[in-house]
């Protein structure tokens, strides 16, 4: 097994309309690989090297399970982005932070989402719900042509991680929490929402 890094190479869109994008990507024969699902994400640093680098410690809990990535700099290709990035499935994602934790990193941020996947000709799209707002990614090397193909404008592609989008949203929202996550209520609204999408589907 290579121990050489992947490339990610992705785009991003905010404010978009993920019920026109589906019926898009339905048009195009993609594949929905996952309904709407919660997912939860803690970064890592020590001392602010990591940050300091432009490099991402992060530790993911989705449906799939527990996930550890590192992610170093970032560049562009024209509107994608390109980061050499590790990622390994983890057992218990608790005892992983404690690892961590003893080891000197500390959590700096944390950030939420609810993440539905599709997938057309080796590009995984994200449909994402955050709490400041819809966005949608497009993941591999036919990115930015599968984007063009559902209509987006390249041009309008978003190049701030969801962490500096959550900056900038509370520059304009002072009260608003120091992580990007959900408030509980809403968390348990949009989990029935799912429920009774799936009992009736």
């Amino acid at each position: 097994m290579s121990d050489e890094p992947q490339l990610e190479r992705e785009i991003k869109f905010a404010d978009v309309d993920h019920e026109q994008l589906r019926e898009r990507l339905l048009e195009l024969e993609a594949e929905r690989l996952s309904a709407p699902s919660f997912e939860d994400n803690w970064l890592f640093d020590l001392d602010g090297v990591l940050e300091s680098k432009d490099c991402v410690l992060r530790l993911r809990s989705d449906s799939h399970g527990a996930r550890l990535t590192y992610k170093g700099p970032g560049s562009f290709e024209g509107r994608m982005k390109v980061r050499p990035e590790y990622e390994t499935s983890v057992g218990d994602r608790k005892q992983i932070q404690a690892l961590f934790e003893r080891l000197g990193y500390k959590v700096v941020r944390r950030y939420q989402k609810i993440r539905e996947e599709w997938q057309l000709g080796g590009v995984n799209i994200s449909l994402d719900h955050t709490p400041i707002g819809e966005y949608a990614e497009f993941e591999g090397s036919g990115a930015e042509t599968v984007a063009r193909r559902c209509g987006l404008d390249l041009d309008s592609s978003e190049r701030r991680t969801y962490l500096r989008l959550y900056e900038a949203y509370r520059e304009q929202h002072p009260e608003a929490p120091r992580d990007m996550v959900f408030p509980e209520d809403s968390l348990r609204l949009s989990a029935s929402s799912r429920d009774g999408q799936r009992s009736s589907g």
